[in-house]
């Protein structure tokens, strides 16, 4: 049977209160009426003599303690009750005070070390799993039958033949537009001929791979950690290794591969679109002709600058590859999860893809090539 709650005061001490009876909430009415009913003060509260508390009745027990000027840590309880009335009391007796967030100097140091950390372990993350692909694609090519043709064509179609649409209007636009400026600029010195120059040797070295190197980083992946990230959720990762396979080889290795196969594909789409671009605007605005902007640009323009936009190419498939698929392993399970990773897919494929075409360009102007 359920003993209503109550308080008494002490034979011997008539300054310590005795808590009887059972603390829980179907006797809420009665705990109120108790603390209504509570002396001014008191010298302890002795509750061993409780029978049943639950957490109701330890908010009471404290709000009681606390009118009589004492505390629920005075409060002598069984040793089966001091965690529940520990928890309590740090909830209604310690409430967690409002921090005030520092905007100041050592704040930004404090980010910006952490940032410089955080980056630090994606570069080592990244350099890992590098090397995994590696070794796992080393053993793929020794024994070709274990390469997995249909996923690599699916994933050809995803990133390449979906992407040429986007990739060659964009590339038109931005040859349009550095034959223009060109033009403009050339202009005041008598030298719009050089237009020709300009835009195929900018899109042929440069701006091609570039462009389609950022618009991939930024579709495919953001894809690539998306998927990924959504499998490692799903736990279909864990069951992938269950069933005794390799994630790397199964999920990896053909994106790798179709990456590899496909950006120096839809990197001279782009030199071919970005050309035509500029040819566009030179024949409406400079009143060149078509033959004559071609014949220019075979005379003037040697076949390794070609190469050497072409060349970058696998480089920056890897990249894209890599950082999509390392990315959304890491994902730790939510849905935010995957929102951030895939954010953080982008900013840093396109941030190393900027950051390699850089040192490449002030490589090959030292090599002159």
């Amino acid at each position: 049977m359920s003993e209503a709650p109550r308080i008494e005061t002490s034979d011997r001490h008539p300054g310590i209160l005795i808590a009887r009876g059972d603390w829980t909430l179907p006797h809420a009415r009665r705990m109120l009426e108790l603390i209504e009913q509570a002396p001014g003060s008191a010298a302890d509260i002795d509750g061993r003599d409780i029978g049943r508390l639950d957490s109701a009745g330890a908010m009471m027990l404290s709000r009681y303690a606390v009118k009589v000027g004492l505390g629920l840590s005075t409060v002598d309880v069984r040793p089966e009750h001091q965690p529940l009335t520990g928890t309590v009391r740090a909830i209604c007796e310690n409430p967690p005070r409002e921090v005030r967030r520092d905007y100041g100097f050592n704040r930004m140091l404090e980010r910006m070390g952490y940032a410089v950390e955080d980056y630090t372990r994606e570069v080592l993350a990244l350099v890992g799993f590098l090397g995994l692909t590696l070794k796992t694609a080393s053993g793929v090519l020794l024994r070709p039958a274990r390469l997995r043709i249909t996923p690599t064509v699916h994933h050809m179609e995803q990133v390449g033949l979906d992407a040429v649409p986007l990739v060659m209007l964009l590339s038109f636009m931005v040859g349009a537009v550095i034959a223009f400026l060109g033009a403009t600029v050339l202009r005041d010195f008598g030298a719009e001929i050089f237009v020709v120059e300009l835009v195929g040797i900018a899109f042929l070295r440069e701006f091609a791979v570039l462009l389609t190197a950022i618009l991939l980083a930024g579709r495919t992946a953001s894809a690539f950690t998306a998927q990924i990230g959504a499998m490692q959720s799903g736990e279909e990762i864990d069951a992938i290794r269950t069933l005794g396979l390799d994630p790397i080889e199964l999920l990896v290795l053909p994106r790798l591969f179709a990456l590899l196969l496909m950006l120096p594909l839809l990197t001279f789409l782009a030199m071919v679109a970005g050309i035509a671009g500029g040819m566009a605007v030179s024949v409406a605005s400079l009143g060149m002709s078509p033959d004559m902007f071609l014949m220019r640009l075979q005379d003037t323009i040697e076949i390794r600058h070609f190469w050497v936009g072409v060349s970058k190419a696998p480089i920056f498939a890897a990249v894209i590859a890599l950082i999509g698929c390392l990315e959304g392993f890491q994902v730790q399970g939510t849905a935010e999860s995957v929102g951030e990773r895939t954010t953080s897919s982008v900013v840093q494929t396109i941030s190393l893809v900027i950051l390699i075409d850089a040192f490449a360009a002030m490589w090959f102007m030292e090599m002159g090539w």
